[in-house]
C-alpha cells in the first residue's frame, strides 16, 4: 500500500512540473532591445543586423504611438520602416537610412503584423515643401541642410585666429580637390546648429575667409558633440568632396562625423 502511495505522489509531481512548464509566459518586451521598439508596441520574435538605407516613393502610411510607419517602393522591393512622428503622405519621395531590421513584428496599437520594419531615427521626406518664408537652408524636419550656405549670422566672426598646422574655411574651398579625403583642422564659430538629424548633430562653421556670394565662406560638419550657436570650435576630421545624399541635398565639400572640440 505505501509503495502505491509512493507512485501516486511521483506521478501528481510529475504533471505539475509538466502543467508549469506548459504554462511559462513568452518573452516580454522588456527583454527586447528597448532602444529599437517604439512606446505601448510589443517586441519582434527576431531581430536581423542592421540594413542598408534605401529611397523610394511612399505606397502606404499610418501613424501609432507616436511613430510614423511607411511602405516604401524602391522599384525594386517594397519595406516598411518607422521614425518618430514625421509629415508624410502616399506619393511622397523619401530616403530611409539604415535602421534595425526587426523581424515579425507585432504592433499592438495598430493590431498589425510586420514581415519586417525598420525602425530609423528619421526619414528624409524630400516631397515636403518648405514654408514660403522660410530660407532655403531651413529645411523641414529630418532633413540635413542643402550645400547652400547658412544664413548671414548674428555671430562675431573677428579675432578668430587659425589652427596651429590648420586652414581657414575659404583655404579648404580654394584646395578642396586636393584635399578630398584628408584629415583636415580647422578653427571657426558656430552659425548654425542642428542636432539629432539622421543620427548626428549638424554644424555650420565659419571664420570670416571665403567668399560669401559664392558660398565659400561656410563649412558643414556633422559629429556626435553638442554645441550652441556662436560657440568657438576646433574641427578635424576627413574632408569630403561633392557629397550627394539623394534627392538634391547635396555638399561640394563636407566634413562628416568630425573630432569637435568646444573652446
Amino acid at each position: 500500500m505505501k509503495k502505491t502511495l509512493n507512485l501516486i505522489a511521483i506521478s501528481l509531481a510529475a504533471l505539475v512540473l509538466v502543467a508549469c512548464s506548459q504554462d511559462k509566459p513568452a518573452q516580454t518586451a522588456s527583454q527586447t532591445p528597448g532602444s529599437a521598439t517604439p512606446p505601448a508596441m510589443s517586441a519582434p520574435a527576431e531581430q536581423a543586423p542592421k540594413a542598408g538605407g534605401t529611397s523610394g516613393t511612399v505606397v502606404e502610411t499610418m501613424n501609432a504611438a507616436g511613430y510614423t510607419y511607411v511602405q516604401v517602393d524602391s522599384g525594386t522591393e517594397k519595406i516598411w520602416a518607422a521614425a518618430p512622428a514625421f509629415e508624410v503622405k502616399v506619393g511622397d519621395s523619401v530616403v530611409v537610412p539604415d535602421g534595425m531590421a526587426m523581424n515579425n513584428y507585432h504592433s499592438k496599437t495598430l493590431n498589425r503584423d510586420f514581415p519586417v520594419v525598420y525602425f530609423v531615427d528619421s526619414v528624409l521626406n524630400a516631397s515636403a515643401p518648405a514654408a514660403p518664408t522660410v530660407a532655403s537652408t531651413d529645411m523641414p524636419a529630418g532633413h540635413p541642410a542643402t550645400n547652400t550656405a547658412a544664413p548671414a549670422p548674428d555671430v562675431d566672426l573677428s579675432n578668430i585666429s587659425k589652427a596651429d598646422g590648420g586652414l581657414t574655411v575659404g583655404e579648404v574651398y580654394g584646395d578642396k580637390a586636393n584635399l578630398s579625403g584628408k584629415d583636415i583642422v580647422l578653427r571657426g564659430k558656430v552659425v548654425k546648429y542642428s542636432p539629432q538629424i539622421m543620427g548626428k548633430n549638424w554644424l555650420h562653421v565659419q571664420d570670416g575667409s571665403g567668399d560669401q556670394a559664392a558660398g565659400t565662406h561656410d563649412l558643414t560638419v556633422t559629429t556626435n558633440i553638442t554645441a550652441q550657436i556662436g560657440d568657438t570650435v576646433l574641427v578635424q576630421g576627413p574632408l569630403t568632396v561633392d557629397k550627394d545624399f539623394g534627392y538634391g541635398y547635396q555638399y561640394d565639400v563636407i566634413i562628416e562625423d568630425a573630432k569637435v572640440t568646444v573652446e
